[in-house]
């Protein structure tokens, strides 16, 4: 493969619902430019883009691939990724360093939920866009109902530019509708050189077709415009330059069609992207931030400038190490050359560079302004580090990722997994952006959060195939704490005597609320020496010490104010112990007296859904012991505020999915704690100490 420049570069996303055949597309378009000797399958463990053990096994794309194509003398960077929604986060990264987006649509199944994110994902990013209708070659399958469902969906830029002509139920060739001919790929006519004039049954569809080109065409253009009202036809030329100039604003939106499974459409396709969709030099500049001077800067994209770019995705391998895939932003990334990671503040060593093809991976020297590509073996980056030329301080904006709310805890399968756990979670954490882990020290659990259950799965079978390190997932405990409502006075005496010198401590202290405080306020009026000022830290150490488990259910109590007014000692038998130990007996006695609570943690919740949503949503909630704050209209979506119990959002990212059909998502974070109410108190009290005896 030569070295390709910015203006020869072009880097689209491929995005879809998962099925449609995305990655069907792309086996298709390496076997036809020969790139591949093979028609790969995902199912079958063929596929040159879907390697890894956890998608031949699932039958589908779990990792964006990188697909480079080599076509009429340019590159096209394909950035395969995955539909489910489970892997939001390498649909985000790979949109993110893409100039252009494919969304594939299945004639079978038209406009599903991965279809409208991937618009969205797009439009979000104003990247231009190209719809390609798959699968026409099975049964039950319609171009026209496909074409018209998107036009629904996403208004009268989406336009036909290939329409089939179907015989016999069968799809034999198809129409270009700028070009106003047909080629046939079966039948006598079959050939890839030779067109055909249009069939009279088709005449109609097409004149309507170009029409619609024609005036989306006109709209770009004053000069065209006024041609098109006068009633004049456009040229081909006309017509050609008016939709680059309509893709590239987002005012033409092309639809193709085809079947990758029969490579039908699959060369025109290409020609399409290449002829219509822009190279990544168009863009003229980048806008960087100077790490020094905080200062923004505009770096031109061309190969002259001073080299930027940004890592967005990370792989840990156990035999290789860690690769960086990474795209250069300006200038040109050469091997054997020290750059500079200014997120980090650290020098990197660039060893050797690949090109990478699915599995498959090329050594270069260089990678140009525009290209993607990967690099090993980095010591400090990770993703959305910038890597920028020595003797500057670069740095982009980073992908803002989706981040995961299903929680679950981890718990090795044995005891010889315990101390590496960790380091696994650790490798997992720097490949996906969309995880997490909490280290709860109030319920003493490991939590990692992901963004689905199918999500967790691989995270779990990664860590069990890759790093050797066996499981279980579980729902986490929810970190409950107690306090009181009532104010009591409590003593506590211990004595104790077994020859030569005893133990003796015996103290009054008074438990009260004490709302303004989380942690515990000590204070003491003691008067007359009744205990000696050196004993005070022991008793608050041993109430300390107590708090750290009510006398409900063993949480930690909070908003309580512990006041040591009186008590006794000895001047032989007393220690610190001692009144430490006689604390803890005051705590004992006193906290069941003061009308012990448990107290819940509520979260705030922002949940953006369709409109169409809203009245199951709220449901929903107040099911969930929920309260809706407000609600507000953001484009075309709802956007509800709302607080609820944690104990009660555990499964709801899983439900959200299934009520919104994937187009709903939220956010929450940590409000407060209230009291759980009395009438689920004991359900939950009980519940918990079966837990703790399981």
């Amino acid at each position: 493969m030569r070295d390709y420049k910015a203006s020869e570069i072009r880097n689209v996303s491929v995005l879809g619902h998962s099925g449609s055949g995305k990655t069907s597309i792309l086996e298709a378009m390496l076997f036809f430019t020969k790139a591949s000797d093979r028609f790969g399958k995902t199912s079958e463990g063929s596929s040159l883009i879907d390697y890894d053990s956890e998608e031949i096994k699932r039958g589908m794309s779990i990792y964006t691939s990188i697909v480079p194509i080599e076509w009429q003398d340019y590159k096209i960077n394909f950035l395969d990724t995955p539909g489910y929604l489970d892997y939001i986060g390498e649909q985000e990264a790979a949109v993110e360093v893409c100039d252009n987006a494919l969304i594939v649509v299945s004639a079978k199944d038209k406009v599903q939920s991965g279809t409208i994110n991937a618009w969205e994902h797009a439009q979000e990013k104003k990247v231009p866009s190209i719809f390609f209708i798959n699968k026409l070659d099975e049964e039950n399958t319609s171009f026209e109902e496909t074409y018209n469902a998107l036009r629904d969906s996403f208004g009268k830029a989406v336009i036909p530019f290939e329409v089939p002509v179907i015989e016999n139920g069968d799809v034999v060739g198809s129409i270009n509708i700028l070009r106003d001919k047909v080629w046939y790929f079966k039948g006598d006519k079959a050939s890839r050189e030779t067109a055909y004039d249009v069939p009279e049954d088709y005449r109609d569809l097409v004149d309507t077709y170009k029409a619609q080109i024609s005036e989306a065409v006109a709209m770009g253009d004053d000069e065209l415009m006024e041609k098109y009202f006068s009633g004049e036809e456009f040229s081909e030329a006309q017509l050609t330059k008016g939709v680059r100039i309509g893709v590239r604003n987002g005012e033409i939106v092309p639809v193709f069609s085809g079947s990758a499974n029969l490579s039908v459409g699959i060369e025109r396709l290409m020609d399409l992207i290449v002829k219509y969709f822009p190279t990544y030099g168009e863009h003229g500049t980048v806008v960087v931030n100077d790490a020094k001077t905080k200062n923004t800067k505009e770096l031109r994209t061309d190969e002259d400038e001073a080299m930027t770019s940004l890592v967005f995705k990370t792989i840990v391998d156990p035999f290789v190490g860690k690769i960086s895939f990474l795209k250069v932003l300006s200038g040109v990334l050469t091997s054997d050359t020290t750059v500079y990671n200014s997120k980090k503040d650290e020098t990197e060593k660039i060893n050797q560079i690949f090109i990478i093809k699915g599995r498959h991976q090329t050594a270069v020297g260089k990678l140009f302004t525009g290209d993607i590509g990967a690099v090993v073996k980095l010591q400090y980056t990770q993703t959305n580090d910038t890597l920028c030329e020595k003797g500057h301080s670069y740095a982009v904006d980073g992908i803002n990722f989706s981040k995961g709310l299903l929680g679950k805890s981890v718990r090795p399968k044995t005891k010889n997994d315990d101390d590496k756990v960790n380091g696994a979670l650790q490798k997992v954490l720097e490949e996906d952006c969309t995880c997490w882990i909490d280290n709860n020290l109030e319920t003493k659990q490991i939590v990692l959060y992901g963004v689905g259950e199918q999500h967790l799965e691989v995270i779990v079978s990664k860590m069990k195939n890759r790093y050797k390190v066996d499981v279980d997932l579980s729902d986490p405990k929810v970190p409950y704490r107690e306090t009181i409502k009532k104010t009591v006075q409590a003593e506590g005496r211990h004595k104790k005597q077994s020859g030569g010198h005893g133990q003796f401590g015996h103290v009054f202290i008074e438990f009260s609320p004490n709302p303004d405080e989380e942690e515990m306020v000590f204070e003491q009026r003691v008067v007359g020496g009744a205990v000696p000022k050196g004993y005070f830290p022991a008793v608050e150490a041993g109430l300390r010490e107590s708090m750290l488990a009510g006398v409900l259910a063993g949480y930690k109590v909070v908003n309580v104010k512990a006041t040591l007014y009186d008590g006794k000692y000895h001047d032989v038998d007393s220690s610190e112990l001692a009144f430490k130990l006689a604390a803890s007996l005051a705590y004992k006695e006193g906290m069941p007296k003061a009308n012990p609570i448990l107290l819940e943690p509520i979260v705030n919740l922002k949940i953006v859904v369709p409109d169409e949503y809203t009245g199951t949503i709220i449901g929903e909630i107040n099911k969930r012991r929920g309260m809706i704050i407000g609600m507000d209209m953001e484009h075309d979506k709802q956007v509800i505020s709302a607080s609820a119990p944690l104990a009660e959002m555990l499964d709801f990212p899983t439900n959200l999915r299934a009520i919104t059909q994937g187009r709903g998502f939220y956010t929450q974070e940590f409000d407060r704690y209230d009291e759980v109410p009395p009438q689920l108190k004991d359900s939950i009290i009980a519940q918990l100490k079966e837990d703790k005896e399981a």
